[in-house]
Parts: structure tokens; sequence; C-alpha cells
């Protein structure tokens, strides 16, 4: 062994190898580069010469300001409203021009060229001769022979060709994320490395690692290439270690006769008998080195990789054998300086750190691959990563062409991927219809050939009698709804009162495999336009910009900030019901929100706590967030939001425990809170095993000693641990005496204005049924108004919770669960042509439109005093406790000296704002593609 060491140090100092970083030449730097829009670059010999305007690479004609010049201006139109964009734009043939020196000590070596990340296709000629290989891929590297045109010791001219037009129908709208404007930009160039690599004509090409864990070894699949002409016989050493150790576990050896050509070998070696699994709670990492020696030189080629194992047992998704629950959201290639990816680690570990930070340990490339530095950083940080085909169609699998690509594509993903741990979850594509038979091949091929991910067929599909139970090869679903009814809140939540003691059990009745609820949440928040300084690069808000001109035309600027955040509080209220929801039910193994941060396209779906930077818009903690979002979750079953003083609130605990061990004899505290003050509180003692843990104790507290109107907080934290949750109730009196004083009431205008005339306070309720407006509603607008026109348009409601009117009615500013009786039973009123009064509750628009609108609006007409409530104060009040509250609490103020509303300067307006009506806007959204 002693002399076999001093051997290999003496040839890899004679033999600097590509691992080592040695026989690789750098492309990165100057080029030149000449657009080519009308295509004619071979025609007119541009294959062999050098252009005028000067390139860096890696990089794009986005970097580089070429191509057409954006002439678009801020307004509030589909083009500007559809996406970020693009200052110079260009898609079409573009040609990159360098000259290189081969270094002299590359005689005889083959000779490859690589480039790690390109949009869709490229050519390369050397000295004005062709490589027939022209490259298509959006996942990985373009790659090209080059040993027959380069000779060591020359000078060459290298150019490329770059086509990045569309070259398959791959999505709808080009809204595949490998290929779109809506998030990472159709974008010209070569990202990542790039380089020529000299390798001995006997060489390591690839090294595939396969852990099992049970047997605590791994298996490699080595692929030998034999360049000579004849049979040659070779020796593979194999050594491993555990990745920041110095010193390796003993060496394998195996001598191999290689016949010309590609050889895979195959592998077993042993990790000893304390192996380090990898998750998301221990990212323990493994090296292994693959030594080839020949008579041809001595290579070297290493891998990372992680000792782990997913499974599934009936519904429950399994890591290493414990219980695994995805927190995942969505990652669309949003990067809105650069328009593309960050290619190196570095530009990453944002992104995860902040996710982390954020409790999530899941990421889903929704329609596109992310490159090697993503699966990297997600290896070291313990990240679960789903990833998908660039391909996001109605049609998937009808085409012979992609098809073959597709499964071109996935070949490619194995090879430079497939290693990583952090590569956990495979879809075919993002909400595909088509041929299933061909999606279904897809599957069962790639589950032949590698068996180290989960798969499915499709994120979701809209296609009738799929998507609601899984496909033959699916080892896991990701849905909205299965035949039974809705996995997710965006079905559930405007249509039914709110319940706290639901989960979607009933939904999942006959699906046999793990559920993972797809793009969960798409509740828009109202833009945050201090971003708009953030976008120093390659695109242009012109979407925010045109927003914020919007509302400094109407008057309304200064409360942009108070709609971002008013909406964004209800955004975070639903997530985190949302989250609960999906922890509370068994068969469940995941969500994948859409979207923890922002997405800048289709329509500007700002739905994120987090903006497209992945910078915290300050709705919500980070801390908070962890919450509902942590390996493990106390959880609060109880039945409403809202309770009369003559009820006993009644909670059942669950706990969700996917952490790294089952807890034995846990404490866990409960209390509930008026403010600072305690109104009950107790302790009990728990064994919380891994995984769903249903009613593990329950309390009760009687309301009767509560006298006034209170919003309660509930809390449970587990003692020691920093996992603790809350949940608010809102408590009011049952025995509230309705006193209208001299108040009038009344649902008809006419007579309201009657009675103002006369020098009276006036409550005018409208039948909310017949007046015109907007459609109450209690969620906010779905995904975007621009993407989904056709909606009910509103972002949550703003208040003062200080005002007078609020005084025997708790809320914050924004809209919180007491409310959904009232948004629900309403119509917003349009308040733009009005001219004085003052709106006590606001219902935010939605920013493609900016109007003035209010559920609640005063002023003083003449010698009256008016109160206009559109939503019902009127029907069923013994049964609706929220709707009798806000009645008081109105009626209070309005017999208050406090209420001295201002003048309505054009009380005439009233008739047009309360007149009965055009239809409400009013529907289900509808996408515009």
């Amino acid at each position: 062994m002693h002399r076999y060491l001093i051997l290999l140090l003496a040839l890899l100092q004679s033999y600097s190898v590509l691992a080592f970083g040695g026989h690789q030449l750098n492309l990165a730097g100057q080029w030149s580069v000449q657009l080519d829009p009308e295509d004619v670059g071979v025609k007119n010999g541009w294959t062999n010469r050098s252009f005028t305007t000067a390139i860096k690479l890696p990089g794009t004609t986005d970097d580089a300001g070429l191509g057409t010049a954006n002439s678009l201006t801020p307004a509030l139109t589909k083009p500007q409203l559809s996406h970020l964009t693009r200052k110079h734009r260009y898609v079409g043939a573009a040609w990159y021009s360098k000259e290189l020196f081969i270094p002299k000590g590359w005689v005889g070596k083959e000779m490859i060229l690589k480039l790690e990340r390109i949009i869709w296709e490229s050519n390369v000629w050397v000295d004005g001769v062709e490589i027939p290989q022209k490259q298509r891929s959006l996942v990985g590297s373009h790659e090209f022979d080059l040993s027959s045109l380069l000779k060591a010791g020359k000078k060459h001219r290298l150019t490329i060709r770059i086509d990045n037009r569309k070259k398959l129908a791959i999505s709808v709208d080009d809204m595949a994320h490998a290929y779109t404007d809506h998030t990472q930009i159709m974008w010209n160039g070569i990202i990542g490395s790039m380089c020529i690599e000299a390798l001995d004509r006997v060489h390591i090409k690839q090294v595939s690692t396969f852990p099992v864990l049970t047997a605590k070894r791994v298996d490699l699949r080595v692929v030998l290439s034999n360049r000579t002409q004849g049979n040659t016989g070779s020796t593979l050493r194999v050594r491993a270690k555990f990745k920041g150790d110095s010193e390796y576990l003993p060496t394998i050896e195996k001598e191999v006769l290689l016949a010309p050509g590609d050889s895979t070998i195959q592998l077993s070696y042993d990790l000893g008998a304390k192996i380090r699994s990898w998750s998301e709670f221990s990212p323990n990492l493994y090296d292994v080195e693959v030594v080839c020696q020949s008579g041809e030189g001595v290579n070297v080629m290493s891998t990372s990789f992680g000792m782990r194992e997913l499974s599934r047992e009936g519904t429950v998704m399994k890591i290493n054998g414990q219980p695994l629950f995805l927190r995942g959201t969505l990652e669309c290639s949003i990067f809105p300086l650069t328009g593309h990816p960050p290619m190196d680690k570095a530009g990453w570990k944002k992104v995860f750190l902040t996710a982390k930070e954020w409790g999530l340990n899941h990421l889903r490339f929704h329609s596109w691959c992310p490159p090697e530095a993503a699966f990297a950083v997600a290896d070291e940080m313990g990240f679960y990563l789903q990833v998908e085909l660039p391909i996001w169609e109605n049609n998937a699998g009808k085409d012979d062409a992609v098809l073959r690509f597709l499964y071109e594509e996935a070949d490619k993903m194995i090879r430079q991927y497939g290693n990583h741990p952090s590569f956990c979850f495979w879809s075919m594509g993002n909400e595909l219809s088509g041929d299933f038979d061909a999606l279904n091949a897809l599957v069962k091929n790639l589950k032949e050939k590698d068996k180290r991910h989960l798969y499915t067929a499709t994120s979701f599909t809209f296609q009738q009698a799929h998507g609601i139970v899984g496909e033959p090869f699916d080892d896991f679903l990701i849905t909205q709804w299965t035949a039974k009814g809705w996995v997710r809140g965006q079905g559930v939540f405007n249509s039914e009162p709110p319940v706290f003691n639901k989960n979607y059990s009933a939904s999942l009745d006959g699906v046999s495999i793990p559920v993972v609820t797809h793009e969960i949440g798409q509740y828009a928040v109202y833009p945050n336009l201090e971003e708009i300084k953030k976008y120093t690069g390659v695109l242009k808000p012109l979407n925010f910009i045109a927003v914020a001109e919007d509302l400094k035309r109407k008057g309304l600027l200064h409360k942009a900030k108070a709609y971002t955040m008013s909406s964004g509080k209800l955004v975070a209220i639903l997530y985190k019901e949302e989250l609960e929801r999906a922890l509370k039910t068994p068969g469940i193994s995941g969500y994948q929100l859409l979207d923890l941060h922002d997405f800048p396209g289709q329509g500007t779906a700002l739905v994120g706590l987090l903006d497209a930077f992945w910078d915290s818009k300050n709705i919500l903690s980070a801390a908070e967030f962890r919450q509902f979002c942590a390996p493990i979750v106390p959880l609060l079953q109880f039945s409403k939001a809202v309770y009369t003083n003559d009820e006993v609130f009644e909670g059942i605990l669950d706990i969700s425990n996917y952490g790294a061990a089952a807890l034995s004899d846990q404490l866990v505290e409960w209390s509930m809170k008026d403010g600072t003050k305690t109104v009950a509180k107790g302790l009990f003692q728990t064994v919380v095993g891994q995984g769903y843990n249903g009613n593990v104790g329950r309390f009760e507290v009687p309301l009767q000693a509560i006298q006034q109107a209170k919003k309660l907080t509930v809390h449970i934290n587990l003692k020691g641990t920093s996992y603790e949750n809350h949940w608010n109730i809102w408590m009011y009196p049952k025995e509230n005496q309705i006193d209208f004083a001299d108040v009038s009431y009344t649902r008809e205008l006419d007579e309201a204005l009657r009675l103002l005339q006369a020098g009276k306070k006036v409550l005018l309720n409208p039948d909310w049924k017949k007046i015109t407006g907007i459609e109450g509603k209690f969620v906010p607008v779905f995904w975007s108004p621009v993407h989904f026109p056709k909606q009910a348009g509103t972002m949550g409601l703003l208040c003062d919770p200080k005002h007078a009117v609020f005084a025997d009615f708790p809320t914050e500013e924004h809209t919180d669960w007491q409310w959904w009786d009232l948004q629900i039973k309403s119509t917003t009123m349009l308040m733009d042509q009005i001219k004085g009064g003052e709106t006590l509750v606001e219902m935010i628009d939605n920013f493609a439109n900016n109007r003035k609108l209010a559920s609640l609006f005063e002023g003083t007409v003449g010698n009256g005093k008016l109160m206009v409530a559109s939503f019902d104060l009127a029907t069923d009040l013994d049964q609706r406790p929220v709707a009798k509250q806000m009645l008081q609490s109105i009626l209070t103020y309005m017999n208050s000296s406090r209420f001295a509303p201002k003048v309505i300067e054009n009380p005439e307006v009233l008739r047009k704002v309360l007149q009965y009506r055009e239809p409400q806007e009013k529907a289900a959204p509808v996408a515009i593609y």
C-alpha cells in the first residue's frame, strides 16, 4: 500500500487531474458577440470571425444591454402588469466568438467543451468547421467533443451560436419556468462554468452513488471511457470518507479490462458499522474518490453523497425509516436582478437560509431543474428538493419530439444531479394534461433506471379521471382535490364559516399513497412599493411603478404601506390555517406553498410574505411563522372563532411531530389570555410520538365571567422547547341589548335622506343583496387580478382599531376570522365619487383598479349625521353574534358625543353609490389563458 501511495503521488504531480483543477481551460472572460435576428449568420460566413461588440461571459445579452430596448412606460395595462419588464429583450440566434490557445501538454487528450447552462440550442465551430452534434437542453450542460479539431500548442477560434427561440411545445403560453419571461427571462448567453476539459484516452466518465442504508454501504456505478483502439487493462481504486474528516476509510481495488468505448463497472463500498445518515436534522455527507490507473495515466473523480433512503408505508412518506412531512414552497426561477438562476453556491445560500429560517425543509422547482450549485447547498443544509422536467403543457405525451426531449433531459438530470441526497422527489412537470399512458411510461422508465428518488407523473392535473388517486407508478400524489373533496383551503375558507376542528381526512378516502397538497395559498398581498428601489438589474418594475403612480394620482399613495401590511396580515392568517389543517390530516405528507415569496409574473402574483428577493415584508416575523411551520407544531382543535359568554370553550390538543425523535414525558402548558391577563391555564404531561399525534389533551374554559366583548388568545407551548403556537378567538356578551336611542335605522336611501333633512342621526343599512358594488368576500384576490380578472377583487379590510366606532367591537386594522360573517354578507361600496365624509371600514381594492372602497362610511349631510353600513346588520341577529355586536358598537358610537362626522360635500352622489343594481362584480376566478 505504501508503494502504491508513493506511485500515485508521483503520477499526480506529473499529471494534474481534472478533479484537482488541472487540465481545464477556463473560457470565462471577454468574447465578441453578434446578434443574428434575421438568421443569416451561417449563410454569411460568421462561423470563423471576430465581431465588433464585446461581451463578458458567463453572462447574457440582457447583462450586456443588447437587444431591443424597452419602450414601455408604467401603466396599469396588461403588458406592464404581466411581469417585470426586460430593459433589453432579445430572442433569436446570437454568435459568440473567442480565440484561444490549447496547451502544448494536451497532445493525445480528449478535449470536451462544457457550457453549464444555455437556453435551448447551441452549435459550435472550430476555425469555421462545425461540430456535427447540435445540443438542446434546458436542464443541464451543453457538451461538445472538440478532440478532432483542436491541436495542442495551437491557436484556434471557437465560435458558438446560441438560439433561444422556442424549439418545442413545452408549455402553455410560455409559462414553464425553464423557458419564460414571467420569472426567469428568455435570456441568450451562457451562464455558469464554461471550459474545455482535457482527458486521458482512458478516463472516468461518470460515478453514480446508490446508498444502501440498511446494509451500511454505498453501491457505485462507474462508467469508464476507453478511447484507445484496443482492450486496456485498468485498476480501479475506491475510498470514501465523511466530509470534513481528514482520514479516509479503507481503499478497495478492482482490476478491469476495458473494451474500446464505454464500460460500466459495479462496485460496493462498505462504510463501516457507524454510518452517519443524511436528513434535514443531520445533513451528513460523504466524499467518495474513484481512481482509474491505466497505461494512459491516472484519472481521479470525486463526488459527494448522503446516506438516505426514501420510502412510503401506506399513506406515510418516510426518510431513513422515520415519518417525513414536507414543509415546502415553490421556487420558479425568480431572480429579479439577473433574470436567471445563480450558478454559484453563494447565490443559493440566501434562498435556502431564508427558507430554513421560516421553518421550511422542502423546495419544489416548478417546471424547471436548478443548477448544480442549488443541489450542493441543499445537500449541506438538509433540504428535500422536488425537481421537474421542463414542461407545463396540456398535450403532454402526444408530441413524439417533445417526448424524446423529455427522456433526454431526464437522463441528463440523472447523470448530472442524481448523486445529490437533496434530489429527493421528481415530478414529470406541472399540471400536465394529455396522454397519461406516455407519462406513466416515462415514470416507469425512470424508476427502473434510478430508484434513489420518489416519483409522480405530474404536479397536479386538471384532466378528468386523473389526479385524484394517483397514477399506476406514482410514489406520491400532488393534488388540490380528490374525488371526495378539497385538500386545500382555497376551496373552503370563503364558502364555509371558520372552524378549526376539521381536516381533510374525508377527502383522502380511497387514496392509498402519500398526498402532498398542491400550491396551497395563492392569496394576494397588495404590492410593496418600497421594493421598487431594489430593481437595479436587467428588469424594470413597471408594474410596481404603475401602481405607485396610480395611487399618487388618486391621493392614496400615503396608504400604500398600510394596504400592504393589512392585506399581508390576512394572508398570513390564511396561510396559518392552511398549514395547520394539512398537519392535522393523517395521509397528508406535506404541502407546497404558492408561495412564501412573491411571484412577479402571471399578472404580478404577489402572494408572498417575502418579496421576490427573499426579503421579509415585515408582515410577520420568521419566528411567528415557525409557530405553525416547524418540525414540531402544537395544534389546537376548536369549533369556531366566535363565542358568546354563555358558552364553554373546548380545546383539543394535537401535536405534529416530524422532528428527529419522539418526546417522552413532555410537559404541555396551555393558557387563555385577555391581552397580558391570564384568564385560565393548565399543564399536562404526554408522550409525543413521531408523526401526527391526535387528541393528546383536552381542556375547557367557561366564558361566563367575561362580561365585555374581548379578543382572547389561546397559547400552547411544549415546556423546555422552542415549540409554541397561539390562536385568537372572540367572545361577545350573549345578552347584548340593542338600543337605537335617537338613531334612526333604515334600509332605504330615500327614507335616510328624508330623515337627514330633518336633522336626524341615521344608520343606513341597505340590502346588501340589492345594491350595486363588489361582492363581499373574506379571502383576498386569488393569485392575480390581471391573470384571473373575472373575480371579486378585494384584498381584505383596513380600519383604525382605536376609532370609537370599534370601542365595543375588538379588532385589528386588518381582516381576521371574526369578520367572516360580515364580509360574506356584504357588498363593497364604490366611493370614488364621494367627496368628504370618512370611511371607517375600507376594503382594499386590487392593484389593477385602486378604487376607494368601503363597507362602513360616515358623513354629515345637511343638519343630519349619516352612517352607512353595507354589511348585513338586520337579519338573524340572535344567530349572528358578530353582526349583533357590530351593530351595538356602531349604535353606542352614534349615540355618543364622538359621533361628529365630516361633511359630505356632494350627497347627491349617494344615489349612485347605493343604487339598486347593476350586477355585482361576482365570479369565480377564471384564468386568462
